[in-house]
């Protein structure tokens, strides 16, 4: 898991800063096809017009982290995503 993603009270949240909002759509564009290939879907956040924040919980698992979350930021942190 990398730098970006915190504990947040039971949850793992993201925060991703890019060069403009055509960089952070794209991010949240290839986050969303993860999350289907995943079966598993965070919310997502696009604000600041460059700035995106994922949440990733099992709501399932009564919101708390589960191995599925972690697989899924494993996945994004993958991502070939030019973050600033």
């Amino acid at each position: 898991m990398s730098d970006e993603w915190q504990d947040d009270g039971g949850a793992l949240v993201g925060d991703f800063a890019f060069a403009d909002f055509g960089a952070a759509l794209a991010f949240v564009n290839a986050v969303g096809a993860l999350a289907e290939d995943h079966g598993h879907h965070p919310d997502i956040l696009l604000h600041g017009w460059r700035h995106v924040r994922l949440t990733l919980a099992t709501h399932d698992a009564g919101g708390t982290v589960t191995a599925a979350d972690h697989a899924l930021a494993a996945s994004i942190d993958a991502l070939d995503a030019p973050a600033t």
